[in-house]
């Protein structure tokens, strides 16, 4: 079908998927009308706006039907692993194996906005002592006490060091439950002495080659454990191959960034790039899949940009994000506000940079783990942020404050000033809680504000091409 790019409510994703029907639209396995999901408690469905693509709906319910990939794994025969906090790297170990399927605990964070707090998951995390004051990833524990949105695991690895303190100590408040962890060091990286040999990472940072040994280290370890989990050896050419894979999978999504985040209009919403970004991760349980999901998707955009259609008005606002944000409705709003995502820095671009394939596998993949923005310096992630907004031609920058996370305490006031020194472009910092309803006006007001910045600045450059 060719329909005018648009968003579109639950309501009306039901009238277009009756019409992808009659058109003869082919669906996967786990496939089906949107609306489905609202009876697993997914309250939140019914507030958001879609893209209307065939490609967005099969994004849409590939995501929401990992739980189901993970029970059918576990039926099969498969190990599942729990590999927590390092986002991007021990996936890719996991997935060389023929019999083990790796997922993040971590994505519980997005529990209590998807089903509006209706599941008491942070009520649970209140009675073992993570209250408020933690960041929202700690709805993780009620999801692992009452064991009812995905399985436990096989095993559980957990990366500490140069991660996010919150989600260390609720990570051992989950240890001391009784969940045995695998933990790994990240130190913090930093530049290397004049003494020192460098080594380049992913994303333009380096490193003394004792840190990417040390964290090569690590690696074997946890090399050796998924050996004996599942029952075979990870040998150099099961491990390149499976990064070969990986970096299909990020070919695909630094192809769709640029396009979505260049294009004159915006052929694709923000709320379906969040998630498409997140497949690298962990390939929401299903790389092969995952690779299908991106290749339709960024057909579509393809399509959209050779022909100059669009989801938004042409005069957008092109705004850089920083940050994930805890309620989904927030990417929707933005774009209700006259804005349009142009550059994102979700806190794991180390799992959008393609990994060496000239090198040793596991070195490789260490050096792609030093390069995670939270293993270094505030400064060093505004340079890369920086990098993006003249790639991208970005006009303003708003960082998405994670309620009661440790790394948001004083990063964004680093990122923006080093920004505003580089670009003089407006930035602008919001916290977003796991649900927004409370605050939206509030949330609303300052967006706006935002995008009318952005729009005022044009008006002069604007007057005197005009006038030239």
């Amino acid at each position: 079908m060719s329909d005018m790019p648009k968003r579109i409510t639950l309501q009306e994703w039901d009238l277009q998927y009756e019409r992808l029907q009659r058109a003869g639209i082919v669906q996967p396995d786990y496939g089906g009308p949107l609306s489905r999901h609202l009876a697993d408690g997914d309250r939140r469905l019914l507030k958001l706006r879609y893209d209307n693509s065939a490609a967005a709906l099969r994004l849409w319910n590939f995501l929401l039907t990992e739980e189901d990939r993970l029970r059918q794994a576990r039926a099969n025969g498969k190990k599942i692993l729990g590999t927590m906090k390092d986002l991007g790297t021990v996936p890719v170990m996991a997935y060389s194996f023929e019999n083990v399927v790796a997922f993040y605990p971590d994505g519980a964070w997005w529990i209590p906005c998807v089903m509006e707090l209706s599941a008491g998951l942070l009520e649970i995390a209140d009675s073992l002592g993570i209250d408020e004051s933690f960041c929202p990833v700690r709805a993780m524990l009620g999801a692992f006490v009452t064991g009812a949105h995905f399985p436990i695991p096989d095993m559980l690895i957990c990366s500490v060091g140069a991660t996010c303190d919150d989600f260390s100590a609720i990570a051992q408040r989950l240890n001391d439950l009784g969940h045995q962890i695998l933990w790994w060091e990240m130190p913090h990286r930093r530049g290397p002495e004049p003494d020192e040999i460098a080594v380049d990472l992913p994303g333009g940072f380096s490193a003394p080659t004792r840190q990417v040994e040390f964290v090569k280290s690590e690696l074997e370890r946890i090399k050796a454990a998924l050996e004996e989990l599942a029952g075979e050896r990870l040998d150099d050419e099961k491990l390149s191959a499976g990064i070969k894979k990986a970096n299909q999978v990020r070919r695909s999504l630094n192809e769709l960034r640029h396009l979505a985040f260049t294009a004159e209009l915006c052929p694709i919403p923000a709320l379906e790039m969040l998630i498409a970004e997140m497949l690298a991760i962990h390939f929401c349980s299903d790389r092969h899949e995952t690779i299908a999901v991106l290749d339709e998707l960024l057909a579509e955009v393809k399509a959209r940009v050779s022909t100059g259609k669009g989801v938004l008005d042409n005069d957008a606002a092109k705004i850089f994000w920083v940050n994930p944000v805890a309620d989904l409705q927030v990417m929707n709003l933005l774009e209700d506000c006259g804005g349009r995502i142009c550059g994102t820095e979700y806190l794991f671009t180390h799992a959008l940079d393609e990994i060496p394939e000239d090198s040793d596998p596991l070195e490789a993949l260490a050096r792609t783990a030093l390069a995670d923005p939270m293993a270094g310096s505030s400064s060093d992630r505004a340079q890369r942020i920086c990098a993006d907004i003249h790639r991208f031609g970005a006009e303003a920058v708003l960082v998405s404050r994670i309620p009661g996370a440790s790394h948001c305490a004083l990063e964004g006031q680093i990122i923006g000033e080093i920004v505003r020194d580089r670009y003089d472009i407006p930035v602008l910092e919001v916290e977003v809680p796991p649900v927004i309803d409370s605050m939206r006006p509030t949330v609303r007001t300052r967006l706006e504000a935002l995008v009318e910045t952005v729009k005022a600045r044009r008006r002069p450059r604007q007057n005197k091409r005009r006038h030239a």
